[in-house]
């Protein structure tokens, strides 16, 4: 069920706003501090990579749209988090998580933020649909 939505320009400088956004739900719904805090790390990695790739060569949007699933109480439970743009098809969760047991050295270069996402949200998934990118995160509250 979609609670709110915001649509934002996918700027790096956009990001306060979408975290206000993001943070405003999840204390109106009475998200903890530890579980609105991972989150937040969440949602910052998938804005930042969909701010600096989506749209390689001109301004493009992002629109992120919030939801949470309730038990027969109308307590929430869990919450979903979903980014979409209109930018250059890309499933981040393809890619091969980093090995993170290697030094900082040797490891390559990117993919530590969707890895990030992954371990701290309960369940990540990618689509691309009527030419637009869809990632959702989704956490237990």
């Amino acid at each position: 069920m979609i609670a709110d939505k915001l649509d934002i320009e996918a700027a790096v400088e956009k990001l306060p706003d979408v975290q206000t956004f993001v943070e405003t739900y999840l204390d109106t719904i009475g998200c903890s501090l530890n579980t609105m805090m991972q989150i937040s790390v969440a949602v910052e990695e998938i804005f930042i990579n969909i701010a600096h790739y989506a749209y390689p060569a001109k301004n493009g949007r992002a629109t992120v749209l919030l939801g949470c699933t309730e038990n027969s109480a109308k307590k929430p439970v869990s919450v979903s988090i979903t980014f979409v743009d209109s930018g250059i098809p890309y499933n981040p969760l393809a890619k091969k998580d980093p090995d993170v047991t290697l030094s900082v050295h040797e490891r390559q270069i990117g993919g530590l933020g969707i890895f990030m996402a992954k371990k701290i949200m309960d369940h990540v998934t990618y689509e691309y649909k009527d030419g637009k990118n869809i990632l959702t995160l989704e956490k237990a509250l």
